[in-house]
């Protein structure tokens, strides 16, 4: 994976949260999320905190409304599966407009719903303002084991190539008059899904040669080194861990 890859949900971009080194947003990301996912959820005050933050994020990052709230759309189904809990959940029922509801799913739903938003627009921050090649840095920075940093480097990398191959795969299939309107018509389908996989096996074994051969020896080369300084880590932990302390309050009183 060459140096500039940018992948489609990087925002480009010179704000400071850009400017942060990899293994902070990351460091800091982890912090937040640990903080989310603790939280009691009857703690509705600190949820409400922890918006706040994340929406400060978000202006700080320069990243668009528009662009977050888009890319939000990825956790519509966790959503809907949560708004039936209150439904189908048991337990004392409350009467809202006429219908009976759960309380003890109404507090799932929001607990869901809650923690599911607030993960997900930090994640979106995170990889909105950092390329793919710097958050390997990051991880590698991080002590993250190397053998799982250049897997997560080649997924991305090779997924790509996977999915360019499988539109090619299409148009050429579309080309030959291949217009599926049922069924029975969806044997090409399971066809070329074989063929995709084999050529992906086979892509991938002359690959790993082809590296070996030039002396790979399990660890990616990195060109650029990134330093993170104490007044970086001060900037990107300090509502993180603000959070955190506010879920460990959240617990103490629950």
């Amino acid at each position: 994976m060459g140096v500039g890859h940018a992948h489609a949900l990087y925002v480009h971009g010179h704000s400071p949260v850009h400017a942060l080194a990899p293994q902070v947003k990351l460091a800091a990301i982890v912090v937040f999320v640990i903080a989310v996912a603790i939280t009691p959820r009857q703690e509705v005050w600190a949820f409400g905190l922890y918006a706040v933050v994340a929406l400060m994020t978000v202006a700080l990052a320069r990243v668009p409304a528009l662009f977050v709230l888009s890319r939000l759309a990825a956790i519509v189904p966790f959503i809907l599966f949560a708004v039936f809990i209150p439904f189908v959940g048991t337990g004392e029922r409350i009467d809202f407009l006429g219908v009976l509801l759960s309380r003890e799913g109404l507090w799932a739903a929001w607990n869901i719903i809650a923690k599911a938003t607030l993960g997900a627009t930090a994640s979106i921050v995170l990889i909105a303002t950092t390329e793919v090649t710097d958050m390997l840095r990051g991880m590698l920075a991080l002590r993250v084991p190397a053998v799982m940093t250049s897997i997560a480097g080649f997924m991305v990398r090779y997924l790509e190539l996977i999915i360019s191959e499988l539109g090619r795969m299409r148009m050429a299939m579309s080309s030959r008059g291949y217009d599926p309107r049922w069924l029975s018509q969806a044997r090409p389908i399971a066809t070329g899904a074989g063929a995709l996989f084999v050529r992906s096996y086979e892509r991938g074994e002359r690959i790993h040669s082809a590296m070996l051969s030039r002396g790979f020896t399990g660890v990616m080369p990195t060109l650029v080194e990134t330093r993170a300084t104490p007044a970086s880590w001060v900037l990107a932990l300090a509502f993180p861990v603000v959070c955190l302390g506010m879920a460990i309050l959240a617990l103490v009183v629950s």
